[in-house]
């Protein structure tokens, strides 16, 4: 480029990192809480702990809220809250919730955020098998596996953060400073996504040891590898997306047999407590037709049929038709099915049905574009940021509804501020093209 002639040098490293640590990371190393050794990185607790603030709340509502069933809520808390003590960060602002989402999985954010969703409720057998599943994402938050990984990935982008810093020094491409800014900015699913194998096996080894430390028998983590290990080969698609971001083979399952049985022999007659979660999962359980029939349509709409995922969908609604994750699924269908009148009804009935959790409000959003009303799309998104702000997916199609009402400087600042999150995929490249055809940015020579 232009104007750019030199490459980084020793000063420009030493005015980068110091401006890192300006802006609230500490470059270098730090002691594992865990393995009390020295690792890289430049994450500060305080650091997880705003991205835990920033990004959960987005990635719960993504999975359709919180249940609505307070003393479920009140018990997978209970649950998690008895092993923190155990832990090595036992001050971490813990919680602990089920999702709706119908899916398998369970996941954490650095700062201990954590939820299990209906899909793999329903799968537990007992209380040691969910104390094994939330001891395992306390594993990761204890070990500093996100934080650990994202450093790594924030050190390979630094000479994103050099071009910005360069760009912002040069009058001439100053108006550029902004957007090359945002290049390394994380996402909720960064934090969520593709532990290790070898975080993996520490998770779990660390998760047997927090259950076990609360009480629980060491049979739970067997118990709940096995599960996950059969339900992979009879359905691997139902439970892809754990995957994706927790590696699973027979090995996990053999070492679990052969932790319990070495380091937790004297903890196999510890209760399991099957009983007691039968009991707290009995709401779930009676809507269990129904949350199968979820996972079965969402597996359809993965493969780009939706007409099966609607049978689907309708079948899970004639057991539970109040159910706010099945309405807003079905309306997502109606939407790739091209009927946006039918994706709006249904939609408006998910959010009167939770008012206060805003996916149901950004689906009436996308129903309004899809049916050419960018002005109500834009109330919608409005509406939506409100109630959750801070969502880049909603800044860029507010910036797309305000460009279809021909506000283009309003459009413009909205796509300015989804640029700053990311600069990657089609959306991405809409913004960057409007804003050129716009005026607002000049195409690098």
């Amino acid at each position: 480029m232009t104007g750019m002639k030199r490459s980084m040098n020793r000063r420009d490293f030493i005015a980068l990192t110091a401006a890192a640590t300006a802006g609230g990371l500490s470059v270098g190393c730090a002691t594992n809480p865990v393995t009390g050794k020295r690792q890289f990185m430049l994450l500060s607790e305080g650091d997880e702990i705003a991205l835990d603030r920033e990004h959960a709340p987005h990635q719960l509502s993504a999975d359709f809220g919180v249940t609505g069933d307070p003393a479920l809520n009140a018990y997978i808390q209970q649950v998690g809250l008895s092993m923190t003590p155990h832990t090595q960060r036992p001050h971490m602002p813990y919680s602990f919730q089920v999702v709706n989402a119908p899916y398998f999985n369970a996941y954490t954010f650095p700062a201990g955020t954590v939820a299990a969703t209906r899909g793999i409720m329903i799968g537990l057998e007992n209380e040691a098998q969910l104390a094994a599943l939330l001891g395992h994402e306390l594993g990761h938050v204890n070990a500093r596996h996100a934080a650990q990984r994202m450093s790594k990935g924030m050190m390979a982008q630094l000479t994103l953060v050099v071009v910005g810093a360069a760009l912002s020094t040069q009058e001439k491409y100053a108006e550029y400073a902004p957007l090359a800014a945002g290049l390394g900015m994380v996402g909720a699913g960064a934090l969520l996504a593709y532990y290790s194998r070898e975080d993996e096996r520490e998770a779990d080894a660390l998760g047997m040891d927090y259950a076990v430390a609360a009480g629980y028998a060491s049979s739970g983590m067997v118990g709940l590898m096995n599960q996950l290990r059969q339900l992979e080969r009879r359905r691997p698609n139902a439970i892809e997306r754990m995957f994706a971001s927790h590696p699973m083979s027979d090995e996990r399952y053999r070492n679990a047999q052969r932790y319990a049985a070495s380091r937790h022999a004297a903890a196999a007659d510890l209760p399991e407590h099957r009983e007691r979660y039968m009991d707290a999962t009995a709401g779930l359980r009676a809507i269990s037709g129904a949350i199968e029939s979820l996972q079965r349509g969402q597996e359809e709409m993965q493969r780009k049929r939706p007409q099966r995922a609607y049978d689907h969908y309708r079948n899970a609604l004639a057991i539970a038709p109040d159910d706010y994750a099945g309405l807003l699924m079905l309306a997502e269908c109606y939407q790739a099915m091209n009927k946006p009148d039918e994706a709006r009804r249904v939609a408006a009935r998910a959010r009167d049905v939770n008012p206060r959790e805003p996916q149901a409000v950004f689906v009436l959003g996308m129903a309004e574009l899809n049916r050419g009303r960018a002005d109500a799309a834009h109330q919608n998104f409005q509406l939506y940021n409100r109630m959750l702000p801070g969502n880049p997916n909603v800044t860029f199609w507010n910036g797309f509804a305000l460009e279809g009402m021909g506000r283009k400087d309003a459009a413009a600042r909205e796509y300015k501020r989804f640029l700053n999150s990311t600069t990657a995929g089609s959306s991405a490249q809409h913004a960057f093209q409007r804003l050129s055809d716009w005026g607002h940015i000049r195409p690098a020579p």
